[in-house]
């Protein structure tokens, strides 16, 4: 039913992809439209080390994690201005 609702767009092309790379896809869900500027924000944090046309085929595991540690790191607003890996330990203490 959804390829029937979709027109061939990379949103649909990402789907078809899923089960033969064996990737993972998140979607906003429906009617929370703070989901989407927290997408869109992450995606500007992360073209700060990876330029949008850049190869990613070139990025190691190890320049990934480093980058990942460096966003988790930062505070933000959303959290009270707490980084995430903090506010992630707090929860599950």
């Amino acid at each position: 039913m959804l390829r029937r609702l979709l027109p061939m767009s990379s949103f649909r092309a990402r789907l078809r992809l899923h089960p033969q790379r064996g990737t993972q896809h998140y979607f906003c869900d429906p009617q929370s439209p703070w989901q989407r500027g927290t997408n869109e924000n992450t995606n500007g944090l992360l073209r700060q080390y990876f330029p949008h046309g850049m190869n990613l085929k070139d990025v190691t595991q190890d320049q990934l994690n480093e980058v990942a540690a460096l966003l988790n790191g930062r505070p933000r607003k959303t959290l009270g201005f707490v980084p995430p890996s903090r506010k992630l330990s707090e929860v599950l203490q």
